[in-house]
């Protein structure tokens, strides 16, 4: 009896002990491979200076008293410049910074009523503002507002006056890089002057100007 079980422990132990060599000779099937996928990276950074021309079109509207006369008239016409600032990407999203540009404007335009007749113009105008806008990676859209200034003259009663006007603006706007450097917008500001007092021979003339800009513009970041 005692032969028969250690027999049978000779034969379990030697069965054990074959076991991982046989295992070892079988075609072992390959662990899956898995590819690892990349984390998503904005491709472009809007952080930096840049500059870039623009060219659109000007609304003006000049609300003019004349001696006790209202002459109010309304101006449109081309408007171009050129405009730099600089970009801080806060966040991936979060795109804050400062802008000023210089535009050329063709408003001008004269008003008659009662006998009196006065022309009323603007040759130029400047913006001062600061930018806060919302990234799609290559895409932008943007909130500004700040400072106006623009360039008036009135004209009438043998006499003209002109000024620099100082006043507030607001606009938005959206970009979109077309590559890493060059970048292409659409751009809408309102200014507003409020009223602003001339002397022509004695005479005094209030005109409230306000004025809206369209402008494409092209770009290049720094």
């Amino acid at each position: 009896m005692k032969r028969l079980a250690l027999a049978g422990l000779a034969v379990t132990a030697a069965t054990v002990g074959t076991a991982p060599v046989l295992a070892a000779d079988l075609p072992q099937a390959p662990a899956p491979a898995y590819e690892a996928v990349p984390a998503q990276q904005q491709s472009i950074d809007w952080t930096g200076i840049y500059v870039g021309g623009n060219l659109g079109w000007s609304f003006g509207s000049f609300d003019n008293r004349f001696g006790g006369t209202n002459l109010d008239t309304d101006a449109n016409g081309v408007a171009g410049g050129l405009y730099t600032g600089y970009n801080y990407q806060v966040t991936p999203n979060v795109v804050v910074g400062a802008e000023a540009d210089f535009t050329l404007s063709d408003l001008e335009d004269t008003k008659s009523a009662g006998g009196v007749s006065l022309k009323s113009k603007s040759d130029w105008n400047s913006n001062i503002r600061a930018r806060i806008g919302y990234a799609f990676d290559r895409y932008l859209v943007y909130g500004a507002g700040g400072l106006a200034l623009a360039d008036l003259e009135v004209s009438g009663n043998g006499d003209k006056d002109s000024k620099t006007a100082v006043g507030w603006t607001l606009g938005v706007g959206g970009e979109a890089a077309i590559t890493n450097n060059v970048t292409a917008r659409l751009d809408y500001a309102y200014q507003d002057f409020g009223d602003q007092d001339f002397n022509l021979n004695g005479t005094g003339v209030t005109s409230d100007f306000s004025n809206q800009l369209v402008r494409f513009g092209v770009g290049y970041k720094f």
